[in-house]
């Protein structure tokens, strides 16, 4: 993904999820995605889907049961 690609999806993630803190980072060597993180911690990576008429993105995040412990 593109660097103004990526700042423009960060900012509309920190305004969708009001948290200041999350990033979106390029991947090395892969462009058809970018990682997310909120603050060091990473928590799921987003993929540019452009195969069709319409450029969409989507989000994935595995949540793991320990996850689900700690809180």
């Amino acid at each position: 993904m593109k660097p103004d690609e990526i700042r423009k999806i960060e900012a509309y993630l920190r305004s969708k999820f009001e948290l200041p803190s999350l990033q979106v980072r390029a991947r090395p060597r892969k462009d058809d995605s970018a990682e997310v993180y909120i603050g060091e911690e990473f928590i799921g990576v987003i993929f540019r889907d452009d195969e069709d008429e319409d450029l969409s993105w989507n989000f994935q995040m595995a949540i793991l049961e320990i996850d689900l412990e700690e809180g």
